[in-house]
């Protein structure tokens, strides 16, 4: 159910009681850490406050295995704060699209100007292995649905940055990149969805960040997106899928992707 408070005025709230709450008045970056990306967490920089979800208002406890619902303020060693969202709401939670990006806008209402999007997805391109990170170049949305209301008319164009690919592409030459397909879940996709995702120019198949991404382009912030691969998706891989495939993959991944963002998040 939709939340009819004032999404932007409820973003402001959450950051005056994250600020309050931290003693950290004020976040540079903000990572929102789905499968895989949580022990990037641990090693980014030290961890000066923990917050629960239910702390905070407009956030919530995932309902999804392999989130902490919790967030967390950072200390990178340049001196710069990160604000680190565990508790991401999914488009399938049926919370309204308003609850889907309150993470990102709380993150701008916190001062944060770069949002870093990760997520565990499907590899449509079968140049992809699980266990890979992929950097996000491009979305399509097929939710049907958008962050945005009423006559809000907000560019796209280079919505994942150039600039900040360019920065993780020098931390890893050997980065792939691809278009991230969001459906709306919380089931995987057919096989003929899949063809239908790469026929379009999918690369990449998952059930978030695509209405976050849009959300931080309208707060004004720069967005480096990133998918770990956790399984080739239906129709490319012959065993049936299941999201503990998706766990493991990303518990074998994490060492290596807490390493890739932390190295990347010093260069900001």
């Amino acid at each position: 159910m939709e939340n009819s408070q004032d999404p932007k005025a409820l973003a402001a709230e959450a950051a005056a009681v994250i600020a309050d709450l931290t003693g950290v008045a004020h976040h540079d970056i903000a990572l929102t850490l789905g499968s895989g990306w949580g022990k990037a967490a641990d090693v980014i920089g030290e961890t000066v406050s923990v917050l629960d979800a239910e702390q905070v208002p407009g956030f919530h406890t995932s309902g999804v295995p392999g989130h902490s619902g919790t967030l967390k303020s950072i200390r990178l060693e340049n001196g710069k704060h990160a604000l680190v969202i565990g508790a991401r709401t999914h488009f399938y939670e049926g919370r309204g699209v308003r609850a889907v990006v309150h993470g990102v806008r709380t993150a701008a209402a916190t001062g944060a100007k770069i949002m870093v999007l990760t997520n565990g997805a499907g590899g449509v391109n079968p140049n992809y292995a699980p266990g890979q990170p992929v950097l996000i170049r491009d979305h399509i949305n097929l939710t049907a649905a958008s962050p945005l209301e009423g006559a809000t008319f907000v560019d796209l164009t280079d919505l994942y940055s150039q600039r900040l690919r360019a920065l993780a592409l020098e931390v890893d030459p050997t980065l792939n990149e691809g278009v991230y397909t969001q459906f709306t879940g919380p089931h995987y996709e057919t096989p003929a969805e899949v063809r239908y995702a790469g026929i379009i120019g999918g690369d990449i198949v998952g059930m978030s960040t695509a209405l976050e991404a849009i959300a931080a382009r309208e707060a004004g912030m720069e967005i480096l997106g990133f998918s770990l691969i956790t399984n080739l998706a239906a129709g490319i891989q012959e065993t049936p899928l299941s999201h503990a495939e998706v766990l493991e993959a990303g518990r074998d991944a994490e060492p290596r992707l807490a390493k890739l963002l932390s190295e990347i998040v010093t260069r900001f």
